[in-house]
């Protein structure tokens, strides 16, 4: 967890669409056959569930409420707390607690996890610092001092007298990435025999812009930027060599501000021969490209970011979501991002953060990167429980939109149980394109299951004392006749309602009438709509179809997964020349059909 670096926000409520009449109803269209993604199951995920202490295990009572909410992804390596681990002796120091050096398990909660509950993934980290905890035996007794009672003292390097050489040892590249045989080699080996699959995805380090002040009892200067891209890079090989399933999660940008600045300044470099300043952003991009390039060995799989806006008007919190990729969005909290092109730009207030990463990485690594997205910590919220349920609601979605990898909060709010459940049980398998009028305010995020005859539309009404009408027409699905069900959440209160036995959906039905829907939102509601029918014939999971009828004769056309076309090519081209097309154009394009409805089910080659 990060230093509350936090740029409170001034209240900005958009006042001609706030009171925008309820009369107007707002147009939603759905298509099933368009925008198909797969949705990361990650993106249902938290910080800090399980212990790691074998002496005081997880409760039973926990474990069942992180069943019944759909829990898939927990994030539990401890933030600040993750950068010192030593797995052999399993220890870390607590640089948020006088450095002391306290007990942590990360075998065990691996295994009770994957004993108890079946099929959630774990996020550990790989420590990059170079320096990990060694005793506990140079602890600072602060219990003789004040009972252990939290003051700004807890920042202070009293453990070891401040002397490092007493609490902490060298910790290499080689040692850290020793962890995996640990965990993966068999029980007769002397492993743990845990199942790898559940266990790919492993931050690197956390937060390092910071560590000047996190971990000033290591880092008692700002660290130069290249210094810290050598541990990165060093530490990603040796994971890359040992693992090769490894899904490498970094850099862990600390908050806003330092998704730009690197020790507080954008960062000199070459740009095609010209000399220019880069955001560390880009930077950091920039040099995994060019070191990926030099190595022939993959650095980076998901890019992390931590979020801690300081956000505290209802309005504000519930259009949060729209930091990550809305280019249009003027973000209240803009400050970091006046640095994006290397020097302060005062006029700067959209961030689309994801998105603008999204093109540099193209950029520099090519369209076919695959390199995923991540919100590993998101807090220092202060707003109702309605606001916070539809920010959380609107970001899931958001991130199912875009294909995000993961989604786990640090801070987590009443509400917030309710909505992951709605989402990790009601949503499906694949998103497919909606889209709404009045996006801002009326949201829907849809998606399909596997067979195509389960539709699952969920509508975000952010009106906060306005009940809104929808109408929402549906193409490449046919509804089935007769009433289906909708689960809503809407008035929630400021306690805690979700419990592994119980919870706050308000059960519905509504009407279809042919392929399309017309039903109220409450004000400040989440409403999950349920819907059995059929589909239109779809060439794979995830294509981005175009109606036969739209396309030339003999024409078959391919599309990336944001609905671009990328191709068009004559209906007697091979197979083998489709695959090798596909290939080259890129990961998310998809073969479709010709004139005649016939599909040609061939994928990019993944």
């Amino acid at each position: 967890m990060l230093p509350r670096f936090h740029r409170l926000v001034t209240a900005c409520f958009l006042a001609t669409v706030l009171t925008q009449s309820a009369a107007a109803a707002v147009n939603i269209s759905v298509n099933t056959q368009a925008g198909r993604l797969p949705i990361s199951p990650y993106i249902y995920g938290r910080n800090n569930d399980f212990s790691d202490d074998p002496t005081n295990p997880t409760s039973a009572d926990n474990i069942a409420l992180y069943k019944a909410a759909g829990l898939r992804m927990s994030r539990d390596n401890g933030g600040n707390n993750s950068t010192k681990y030593n797995w052999r002796r399993k220890l870390s120091s607590h640089p948020d607690w006088y450095n002391n050096v306290y007990a942590h398990d990360w075998g065990f909660s691996s295994q009770d996890v994957q004993k108890r509950l079946p099929g959630v993934s774990l996020l550990w980290a790989l420590q990059l610092l170079g320096m990990a905890a060694r005793t506990d035996s140079a602890n600072f007794d602060c219990w003789d001092y004040n009972q252990c009672q939290w003051t700004a003292d807890v920042s202070q390097n009293w453990c070891g007298g401040g002397d490092v050489t007493k609490y902490l040892m060298n910790w290499p590249a080689d040692s850290t990435t020793g962890i995996f045989a640990n965990f993966f080699s068999p029980v007769s080996a002397g492993g743990l025999g845990l199942d790898s699959t559940l266990l790919r995805y492993w931050n690197m380090d956390n937060e390092p812009e910071v560590w000047n002040s996190t971990h000033d009892d290591v880092v008692t200067s700002p660290m130069p930027v290249e210094t810290y891209l050598a541990k990165y890079f060093a530490v990603a090989k040796a994971a890359r060599a040992k693992f090769p399933g490894i899904k490498l999660v970094g850099p862990v940008f600390t908050n806003e501000w330092q998704w730009y600045n690197w020790n507080n300044v954008t960062i000199p470099g070459t740009d095609g021969g010209t000399t220019r300043n880069f955001c560390w952003l880009e930077y950091f991009i920039k040099r995994v490209a060019e070191e990926q390039t030099a190595s022939g060995v993959r650095l980076l799989d998901v890019l992390d970011f931590h979020f801690y806006p300081g956000t505290s008007n209802d309005h504000d919190i519930t259009q949060l979501h729209r930091v990550w990729f809305d280019t249009t969005y003027n973000y209240p909290g803009a400050n970091g991002v006046k640095n994006v092109s290397g020097s302060w730009d005062n006029n700067q207030t959209k961030e689309y953060v994801m998105e603008r990463s999204r093109r540099w990485l193209a950029t520099y690594m090519g369209a076919n990167n695959n390199v995923g997205f991540s919100v590993s910590e998101h807090g220092a919220l202060t707003g109702s429980a309605n606001a916070i349920a539809l920010w959380y609601a609107s970001t899931m979605g958001t991130f199912a939109d875009q294909g995000a990898t993961i989604f786990t909060p640090w801070d987590w709010y009443p509400g917030q149980w309710e909505v992951l459940h709605l989402f990790s049980t009601c949503t499906k398998t694949t998103r497919v394109l909606s889209t709404s009028d009045l996006d801002t305010m009326v949201s829907a995020y849809s998606s399909v299951n596997a067979a195509g005859d389960s539709l699952t539309v969920v509508l975000v009404n952010r009106f906060p004392s306005t009940t809104q009408q929808a109408q929402i027409a549906f193409s490449g699905f046919t509804p089935q006749a007769g009433a289906d069900s909708a689960l809503e959440l809407s008035g929630l209160p400021a306690t805690e309602t979700f419990s592994a036995t119980s919870n706050a959906l308000k059960r519905k039905t509504v009407a279809v009438s042919g392929t399309t829907l017309s039903m109220s939102l409450p004000a400040f509601s989440i409403t999950a709509v349920l819907l059995k029918g059929t589909a239109a014939e779809v060439a794979n999971g995830f294509t981005n179809a175009i109606a036969p009828h739209r396309q030339a004769t003999g024409m078959i056309r391919c599309t990336d997964l944001r609905g671009r076309t990328v191709f068009t090519v004559r209906g007697d081209v091979s197979d083998a020349q489709l695959r090798a097309m596909l290939k080259n154009a890129g990961t998310g394009c998809f073969i479709i059909g010709n004139r005649e409805g016939k599909v040609r089910k061939i994928a990019n080659g993944e």
